[in-house]
């Protein structure tokens, strides 16, 4: 195996929006959709220590949402199209919207969280003066 540490690692938004690992650059953040894999075959960086969690979800919700629902209004107000053409675009166009929105998102967060070594809170029990 070649050593998996890069020149320079990938920027965020190549993180984000081609799901590669943060380190090693390689194509191998996610294991399906929107799941990230446990581990990068490549460099071997643990993805299961960060903790992405489910924050971007309702940001993507509610913007993915004002947009559609303005799409929708947009195309009725213009075409005056059938329900059933409305259901033909918006339900595919919301589904994909969402699947890759949260992609990026995720990715974006797992990339800023190893670039910037972020860790979870602690206590320093060490000092003995009460902080002001």
């Amino acid at each position: 195996m070649t050593d998996p540490t890069p020149i320079s690692s990938p920027a965020i938004a190549e993180v984000a929006l081609k799901g590669l690992c943060p380190r090693c650059g390689r194509p191998l953040l996610f294991a399906g959709w929107v799941k990230f894999a446990d581990r990068c075959s490549g460099c071997g960086l643990d993805f299961t220590r960060f903790n992405v969690g489910d924050g971007p979800a309702a940001f993507l919700t509610l913007i993915l949402g004002a947009l559609v629902v303005a799409g929708a209004i947009t195309l009725e107000l213009t075409l005056h199209p059938p329900l059933w053409l409305h259901m033909l675009i918006w339900i595919p166009v919301t589904a994909a919207g969402v699947i890759w929105s949260l992609r990026v998102a995720k990715a974006a967060l797992l990339a800023a969280e190893y670039r910037n070594a972020a860790r979870e809170g602690r206590i320093d029990e060490s000092r003995s003066d009460p902080i002001p």
